[in-house]
């Protein structure tokens, strides 16, 4: 089956979809993303994406006011691509548009709004068993609260974790741990899930924010706070959260064990009341 795609108002084949090269999403990397998981069909916090795309488009002041029709949008993807009875994601990119090469925002530019709908089925092996993760520098820019498309450090960070055989890279800033980089970052010790508060360095997290929510339904105790790179060595467990990791064990860093090779009672809790609500 060709895959049929949403470009600009319009459901297209793929390979008939066309984006200018003056398209300031390709010259600038000046757009937003967000990218939802649907389990049979069904969203899981859509408002909570479609509040952080809002979020990102006003970051960057590009004025797109159509967010209101993409539920709609995502759902024919998933119909027109069969994927209504599996898990899948939705991928919307939103650039500011095409424009000639100028430096400053222009005005009066609509926007390039391109969607795409793929499986995205969960890792059972990686749930259960943990991954690896190794640690790096965080060299990417000050504002990663925005969900943007300039993910050239994210991807030439993540590809370091590819080559080590890990599952994640975890980054690490002035000695401290941000994310990952394409997930959030929760460490458990002596019974308290820790994890860094949410500020210009660090994407506000989906997965994370119901994490969170478990964890006061369940009476976990929270501490929103910096951990360095040595804590996390010595943490008990540590999670990987993301729309795509869900809620995965992170079981070694870098060559040091994480609690003996194994996912931990407080992370075994958390997917358990995770995957009771999707």
């Amino acid at each position: 089956m060709r895959e049929i795609v949403y470009l600009n108002g319009e459901f297209v084949l793929q390979d008939e979809a066309k984006i200018s090269p003056r398209d300031r999403g390709f010259i600038f990397a000046d757009g937003v993303y967000e990218v939802a998981k649907y389990y049979n069909g069904k969203p899981f916090r859509y408002d909570d994406h479609l509040t952080r795309l809002k979020r990102s488009l006003a970051e960057l002041s590009i004025d797109f006011n159509e967010t209101d029709g993409l539920q709609a949008v995502f759902q024919n993807l998933l119909s027109k691509n069969n994927l209504e009875k599996t898990h899948a994601g939705v991928y919307i990119q939103i650039s500011r548009g095409e424009y000639k090469r100028i430096h400053s925002f222009p005005e009066n530019v609509k926007s390039t709004v391109y969607a795409y709908a793929f499986e995205l089925p969960s890792s059972s092996e990686d749930l259960e068993n943990g991954i690896k993760v190794i640690t790096h520098e965080d060299i990417r820019w000050q504002r990663c609260d925005i969900k943007s498309v300039s993910l050239l450090p994210n991807t030439m960070l993540f590809n370091k974790a590819v080559e080590a055989e890990a599952g994640e890279c975890v980054l690490i800033r002035n000695g401290m741990v941000t994310e990952a980089t394409h997930s959030s970052v929760l460490g458990v010790k002596n019974g308290v899930v820790i994890t860094r508060p949410l500020s210009n360095l660090i994407l506000p997290g989906i997965t994370r924010k119901v994490i969170l929510e478990i964890c006061v339904e369940n009476n976990i105790p929270i501490e929103e706070r910096l951990f360095s790179e040595k804590e996390l060595y010595e943490l008990d467990e540590i999670i990987i959260a993301g729309t795509g990791s869900e809620v995965t064990p992170a079981v070694q860093v870098n060559e040091t064990v994480i609690g003996n090779k194994k996912s931990g009672e407080i992370t075994r809790l958390i997917q358990k009341e995770f995957f009771k609500l999707v």
